[in-house]
């Protein structure tokens, strides 16, 4: 593979792998809308490698499949081994995990992709089901067995602690995660916070941090008390490997771009006047409503992508 790159892009580590990624990732969720036709979706990617933008990421539910779907029609038109290609599945159990990364293979129109995670761990049930014998990790190493896949990491948006428990899981499995993506934004560092309780493990076990909603989805934007920029800046400032940006058109792409361009990580006190100036709107959880409601949880609007309960535990069930 020869990953886009562009002077004006800044790159690091993909955690311990030997992968570089730019900083700046593309979202896939915001190119599968109804409000974005395919045309401008396509040439959002396009432009984005241009710049050298080398990380996409999709997910098997985004949009019914439209985001994939878009996605691998730009891979196919000279962009695959330009990127790392990320794509999540929401499947509990190994069989269903299975299916759903096979359909992603097929809508991206890729024999392989380079990071797959398990979709919003937001539940304390989701570690233990996903690492069972008969989990969907289970399905994951079969599948980076069989070439369809390289690296391995979940997501989650509702509380570190189901994050710590995950990892927890996985130690005792003998597992390790390559990837781990999380909020990270001036939000979360006053409230449940992933960056005070997640990202130090994971920086000490050089798995690589991916962040994601540093405006969620515009929301922390409405507490006025923060730019897009300063947000953006924030989670780059962060050790993350990369922060994954929802853009839906060539506005926000080529804004972003250049908060990138000559980045340079918030001071000590640069960083302290921001956090004090969001601390007050921060409380409760107000502008994170993915930790505090169900809003942002797909597959709580959709448990059947999970996939039946281990039989172990249906046949406790009282006839």
């Amino acid at each position: 593979m020869t990953l886009a790159q562009h002077p004006d892009m800044q790159y690091r580590p993909l955690g311990s792998t030997s992968e570089h990624t730019s900083v700046l990732g593309l979202g896939g969720w915001h190119l599968g809308l109804k409000t974005v036709d395919e045309q401008l979706s396509l040439r959002i990617m396009h432009t984005a490698v241009e710049q050298g933008v080398n990380f996409f990421d999709n997910s098997w539910d985004y949009n019914e499949g439209v985001s994939e779907l878009r996605m691998g029609k730009a891979l196919k038109e000279g962009l695959r081994n330009k990127v790392l290609l990320m794509t999540k599945i929401d499947g509990r159990n190994k069989k269903e995990a299975a299916k759903q990364l096979d359909e992603s293979l097929r809508r991206l129109k890729a024999e392989t992709i380079d990071i797959v995670q398990h979709h919003e761990i937001i539940r304390y049930e989701d570690p233990w089901r996903i690492f069972h014998e008969d989990g969907a990790n289970a399905a994951l190493i079969e599948a980076k067995q069989a070439g369809k896949i390289r690296f391995i990491g979940f997501t989650g948006h509702k509380d570190p602690h189901i994050h710590l428990q995950m990892l927890d899981y996985a130690a005792e499995q003998g597992f390790r995660f390559d990837t781990v993506q999380m909020p990270l934004n001036v939000m979360d560092a006053h409230f449940r916070s992933f960056e005070q309780l997640v990202v130090p493990r994971l920086v000490k076990e050089k798995v690589a941090v991916l962040g994601m909603k540093s405006i969620a989805n515009g929301i922390i934007l409405r507490s006025k008390t923060v730019t897009a920029v300063e947000c953006l800046k924030y989670a780059l400032s962060l050790p993350t490997s990369v922060v994954i940006s929802g853009i839906d058109s060539l506005d926000v792409l080529m804004q972003n771009l250049d908060a990138v361009k000559g980045f340079q990580p918030y001071t000590a006190d640069e960083r302290i006047a921001l956090l004090n100036r969001t601390a007050e709107a921060a409380q409760q959880g107000k502008f994170e409503p993915f930790k505090t409601s169900s809003i942002f949880d797909s597959t709580a609007k959709e448990p059947k992508w999970l996939g039946e309960e281990p039989k172990s535990i249906r046949d406790l069930m009282p006839m």
